[in-house]
């Protein structure tokens, strides 16, 4: 099977391709190994809402969770060891790609979202779930809150590779950088091997428009601001990349093994019929980046996508957008406030349905 030069071209140009889906099927039936021979697709991503979906509407969860019935293991240990299977079949299904592409071939799997503002609790689920899979190319996901960024650099001294998830400001993307040189830096002192461990750190990009075009019609603003400032935000992040990967504190580090924690543009799916389907892959081409892609956005960039301008040739237009939406009344603070509780939220009640959609296969199954 040929690439599709559409998906390739963006992986010449830097942006490694993942998907942002999973389930049993997709596994066995063969689908991840076409999208991975077909569509330059070199890693997964997961969450509490895919998962849901998966066990919900698939009956090849049936003989699992019929033997852990029987065996009346709790919801909780029966959810993750569920869910710990499917990741470590991707990964070995993956495999191949990691040891060509150290840093892809990768497989994330998210601590229970309910820990988010819980240090030790995050970063103990996380080891427990990195020895749970034991697979080399697998990213625990931990949230980027306040309390999460100690969890990650907990995470990296221990060896443990992470994908940061839900970082919507430049601000808080530079306290997560900063978590993970302090992870690599710890793990340094204590005499450990900084090869091997890997990070993404997923920025989100469309909440940002569906949260602050909301706030624009409220304020009765230009209508031509909206649908920029989710790109704008995503465009000076990256600036924010490049200047800590240009210091001499990563530099150090560099030197001594360490790979660079790469941007991952997540929440890629467009939201309003409005824009451009291939909005967020199109705008966000920059050497070093992951884009993560629902199935229906991968599709349709491999259709109909294009290279637009390069995110470095952008930062000066990208400052002077998130200007104008200030200017217009939005208050950015409070809008990266609330798109991280909303965000929180959002996956705890995913978590919450996930556990009730075991519960009851558990109950049927006895």
């Amino acid at each position: 099977m040929t690439q599709n030069e559409k998906l390739a071209e963006l992986s010449s140009a830097g942006v490694a391709v993942w998907i942002d889906d999973l389930s049993r099927d997709m596994i066995h039936g063969g689908k991840l190994r076409s999208l991975v021979d077909g569509y330059s697709v070199v890693g997964v991503t997961t969450n509490p809402t895919i998962f849901a979906a998966a066990i919900s509407g698939s009956d090849s969860y049936d003989d699992q969770v019929h033997a852990l019935a029987v065996r009346e293991v709790s919801v909780e240990e029966a959810l993750r060891t569920i869910t710990a299977a499917d990741v470590r079949d991707a990964c070995d299904l993956l495999a191949p790609v990691a040891e060509r592409q150290p840093g892809d071939g990768r497989v994330s799997l998210e601590v229970a979202p309910g820990l988010a503002h819980d240090t030790d609790a995050t970063a103990a689920e996380a080891a427990h779930l990195w020895w749970l899979v034991d697979r080399p190319n697998l990213y625990i996901k931990i949230p980027a809150t306040e309390e999460g960024l100690a969890a990650i650099t907990t995470s990296i001294a221990r060896g443990i590779s992470v994908n940061v998830t839900l970082i919507f400001s430049p601000e808080r993307y530079r306290a997560v950088m900063d978590a993970y040189l302090s992870g690599l830096e710890q793990r340094r002192a204590d005499g450990g091997s900084l090869e091997g461990i890997a990070s993404v750190a997923s920025f989100f990009v469309s909440r940002v428009d569906s949260e602050i075009d909301k706030r624009l019609d409220a304020a009765g603003a230009d209508p031509a601001l909206k649908g920029k400032a989710a790109l704008a935000n995503a465009q000076l992040a990256y600036q924010a990349y490049e200047e800590v990967v240009s210091s001499d504190r990563w530099k150090a580090l560099e030197a001594e093994g360490a790979r660079p924690q790469r941007p991952l543009w997540a929440s890629t799916g467009v939201k309003d019929p409005d824009y451009s389907d291939t909005l967020y892959v199109s705008e966000l081409i920059a050497p070093g980046t992951v884009n993560t892609m629902p199935e229906k956005t991968l599709m349709a960039y491999a259709d109909h996508g294009s290279p637009g301008t390069p995110v470095q040739k952008t930062y000066d237009e990208a400052a002077a957008a998130m200007r104008a939406v200030s200017d217009a009344g939005v208050d950015l603070d409070d809008v990266f406030r609330v798109l991280e509780d909303e965000g929180v939220q959002k996956f705890v009640d995913s978590w919450d349905e996930l556990t009730s959609s075991v519960r009851s296969e558990l109950e049927d199954k006895k």
